[in-house]
């Protein structure tokens, strides 16, 4: 028996309109009875059409149908051939043995945008004949089976998917594998997550190895009946990881994008990520999470303008859904939080939306402004020409600061263009516009002549920086909100 009530109109009527199939908005409606969902496609959206447009009657709508016994499924009496399959291997539209007419409906049937298509015609009866019959032609002899299905990844991405998990043990029989590992050894392998070599996939790893009257020397067939029953271990939920993504500002020169831990000791008390993370964590009731950005500033480094993007993934979330206002309330938290950061353009995003922050980061621009020092007296006119140069080409060598976490390389930059502001005889500030991936620091000192040309061989003299500060990182992501 299901029932849908007056409450479950708007959203069967919103599912319904977005592309959902009628099996995917029963389960969604949690309607649980089996023969239900092995009722004919046509005649579930009928329902379904049928309890939309009765606003008048009763609020409950039920069909009083009892699940049955499982009934096994009798290869022997499915005579269907290859008929029913296109010449790509696909079931053909499913025509309804009540209507003629039923074949040229279901033509013009909408894939599901959330199952695919696998609970329209893969739920029907001629596809279950379908598969019956490969059995029958394959030629097979079997007492029993497993009938198993593959689903594609990308189903997960299309539902958040909340997850109820039984872990089962039986004590009593746990060493009955055990032989395996003197037959196969190779199939196990200690692992440093695994409490036990025996897992599941290297128990059914070994069973493809071993000849079957090796198998018969170890193990009874058919098995003996143990005296205890299965325990359930642990019962676990999980969920669909939600990602959040928006855009920072850095106002401190004392504040590092990541935990800085040198040799196990944190440096600093915080990070740009865990003044973000911790609110976020704290509102969706989240397990853990991973920060990405474009890019990242040093410690002493300020964003400034309309900051950096990032996106932060939200491990087993306990709440998922926030409405605009709610992300910006959250978004007002978290700025309330510390005057060190501010953040900007919160918002809920997919998986896939992550990837445009990174896509093409090298080509990407980005804008800085340096407060340099020189060693020698400097008037205007001798920085004036810093002006002019356009597209200035850059070798890096990997700068002696990062040469312990970066590999040895020499990298092809580019300045594209430089603006000079002079302020005294030792002091100028420079605003640059580069390429992203540009080390401004060793462009200004020269890193012991690791980058040329820098600021230091251009002036012919000594230079330093003293304060750098990102003033715009050119990355149209993600979208800007109305704030």
């Amino acid at each position: 028996m299901f029932s849908l009530t007056e409450k479950d109109r708007p959203i069967v009527q919103l599912l319904l309109n977005t592309g959902t199939c009628p099996r995917c908005v029963l389960r969604f409606r949690c309607v649980g009875s089996q023969t239900i969902y092995r009722r004919p496609y046509r005649d579930l959206m009928k329902d379904l059409e049928e309890f939309l447009k009765n606003q008048e009657k009763e609020d409950t709508v039920c069909c009083d149908v009892v699940d049955p016994p499982c009934k096994r499924i009798r290869l022997e009496h499915t005579e269907e051939g290859p008929d029913d399959v296109n010449h790509n291997g696909a079931l053909q539209q499913i025509p309804s043995v009540n209507d003629e007419n039923t074949a040229v409906e279901n033509s013009a049937v909408k894939v599901c945008n959330v199952c695919l298509g696998i609970l329209q015609e893969f739920c029907e009866a001629d596809f279950v004949k379908m598969v019956c019959q490969k059995v029958n032609s394959a030629d097979y002899q079997f007492t029993s089976f497993v009938f198993s299905v593959s689903l594609p990844p990308q189903l997960s991405v299309r539902e958040s998917l909340f997850e109820v998990s039984v872990v089962f043990a039986h004590p009593e029989t746990e060493e009955e594998c055990h032989f395996l590992a003197t037959a196969c050894p190779d199939c196990f392998k200690p692992a440093k997550n695994k409490q036990s070599v025996f897992t599941r996939m290297a128990v059914i790893k070994a069973l493809e190895k071993i000849k079957e009257e090796d198998f018969l020397k170890h193990f009874p067939c058919p098995p003996s009946s143990p005296k205890d029953l299965c325990i359930a271990l642990d019962i676990q939920c999980n969920n669909g990881a939600v990602f959040v993504a928006g855009r920072y500002n850095k106002y401190s020169r004392n504040l590092p994008q990541t935990p800085w831990i040198i040799d196990g000791e944190r440096k600093l008390e915080s990070s740009v990520e865990e003044l973000i993370s911790e609110h976020l964590m704290a509102g969706f009731k989240a397990d853990s999470f991973n920060f990405s950005s474009s890019g990242r500033e040093d410690v002493d480094v300020r964003t400034l303008g309309n900051g950096r993007p990032f996106a932060i993934e939200l491990v087993n979330p306990r709440r998922i859904r926030f409405t605009a206002e709610e992300m910006k309330e959250l978004q007002q938290t978290i700025n309330n939080s510390s005057d060190k950061i501010q953040v900007r353009d919160l918002q809920l995003v997919t998986r896939e939306a992550i990837g445009r922050m990174k896509e093409g980061e090298e080509e990407k621009t980005k804008t800085y402004s340096a407060l340099i020092w020189t060693d020698k007296a400097i008037q205007k006119e001798d920085i004036a020409f810093l002006d002019d140069i356009k597209e200035l080409k850059l070798d890096q060598k990997t700068p002696l600061r990062v040469l312990h976490r970066r590999p040895l390389a020499v990298r092809c930059r580019i300045i594209h263009t430089m603006k000079s502001e002079y302020i005294d005889e030792h002091h100028f500030r420079l605003h640059l516009k580069t390429q992203a991936g540009t080390y401004i620091k060793e462009f200004v000192h020269g890193d012991f002549g690791r980058t040329k040309p820098n600021i230091g061989s251009l002036l012919n003299r000594t230079a330093d920086i003293l304060e750098l500060d990102v003033e715009s990182v050119d990355v149209d992501w993600p979208p800007a909100l109305d704030n």
